[in-house]
């Protein structure tokens, strides 16, 4: 689960964050009159919430949510700083903002407790790492956060090609580089024996990864992969010793003249790799004790047995259904089964049915 995604669910869970809560699940854009569709809608929901919020809470001032909505929909840079879809949670002293990379069920939702399925979701095979694009003779690093790549800015003195990170210490000759794109490097005009250019290519990998190791700050311990053709690798895992890198998982292919979104789309890999692996821990579960009914499952999060609770997002139909007050109750009670579950320090997974223990639309593993 992505860290932000864990951290925020584990504040609005905590005993400090007190309701009733307003949370409005909207799908945003960054077009002009897509923006205006959207504040549209925000502000219908936020009318309907208000209603909801009288009718159950008559005897709480509304007051600050609507103050608070109206920053939200009078705030310019909130709406152009779009991301596929973002989640409001309300409550009369804070307003929690939480980006996110998934479609959503555009809904609003008025209770005692925050409506937390969509974070759950778009927190799940969502990984944080860091991704080392490298060339024979060159190398960039990237950082990708909520399943957006970014470039990170390097030192001056980092070893973003070969003749800045050995100067004078390249042996290869006159060797000079040309980039390509099916190779990390072609060679011309070569004086030297082919075992120094090979000695060249290993001290360069060399210099990269002391870098990593004394220069890079990775306070959280992320996995560093490979974006790097397949010769490249095995030089690289050769001589690595940053003890972040990761070598079961790699993309297979040149990062030569590729733009910071083509890289961001070949990291599907790792995704796959990554969510593969997870999902098979997952299913290994089902060979612990279980619960598969709702009413078994409701006990034993109140009181702290479910370790894992798994969601089949078969039970998040979208729209309100064909009875309004039927579907908005029935999530609610999944809410409300996921928030238990996390205060009393269980974890909760909204999968796709296949990928869930046991293949059930909801399961419950316990702790004893």
């Amino acid at each position: 689960m992505a860290k932000i995604g864990k951290e925020l669910l584990d504040q609005l869970t905590s005993e400090g964050v007190q309701g009733p809560f307003v949370t409005i699940m909207l799908n945003t854009h960054v077009a002009h009159q897509d923006i205006e569709k959207d504040q549209l809608k925000f502000k219908n929901f936020v009318k309907e919430a208000k209603k909801r919020f009288n009718k159950r809470y008559s005897e709480n001032d509304w007051q600050k949510f609507q103050e608070k909505t109206d920053t939200l929909l009078n705030d310019r840079n909130f709406w152009r700083s779009a991301t596929a879809s973002v989640a409001i949670i309300l409550t009369t002293e804070e307003t929690y903002v939480h980006r996110l990379s998934i479609a959503v069920d555009d809904q609003y939702y008025v209770g005692d407790t925050p409506y937390l399925l969509a974070i759950i979701k778009n927190a799940q095979f969502n990984y944080n790492y860091h991704l080392l694009g490298l060339n024979r003779d060159s190398m960039k690093l990237y950082y990708m956060e909520n399943k957006q790549l970014s470039e990170v800015s390097l030192s001056e003195g980092a070893p973003t090609d070969i003749k800045k990170a050995l100067g004078e210490e390249i042996t290869g000759g006159n060797l000079n580089f040309r980039t390509q794109g099916n190779s990390s490097a072609a060679y011309h005009g070569v004086s030297a024996k082919d075992e120094e250019v090979e000695i060249d290519w290993v001290n360069y990998y060399q210099a990269v990864d002391t870098f990593l190791k004394e220069e890079l700050e990775n306070g959280e311990k992320l996995p560093l992969y490979l974006f790097a053709l397949p010769e490249n690798q095995t030089t690289f895992k050769k001589v690595a010793k940053y003890p972040y890198y990761d070598s079961s998982i790699a993309v297979s292919s040149s990062p030569a003249q590729l733009s910071v979104n083509e890289i961001e789309k070949g990291t599907q890999v790792i995704v796959d790799k990554l969510t593969a692996k997870e999902v098979k821990n997952y299913k290994e579960l089902i060979e612990r004790k279980f619960f598969d009914q709702l009413a078994d499952i409701r006990q034993a999060a109140s009181e702290g047995r479910v370790s894992h609770l798994f969601i089949s997002t078969s039970n998040l139909i979208d729209g309100y259904g064909d009875n309004p007050e039927e579907e908005y109750d029935w999530r609610q009670v999944l809410n409300t089964l996921t928030n238990d579950t996390i205060r009393n320090g269980g974890d909760v997974f909204v999968l796709d049915q296949k990928d869930a223990p046991g293949e059930k639309e909801l399961v419950a593993i316990l702790r004893y």
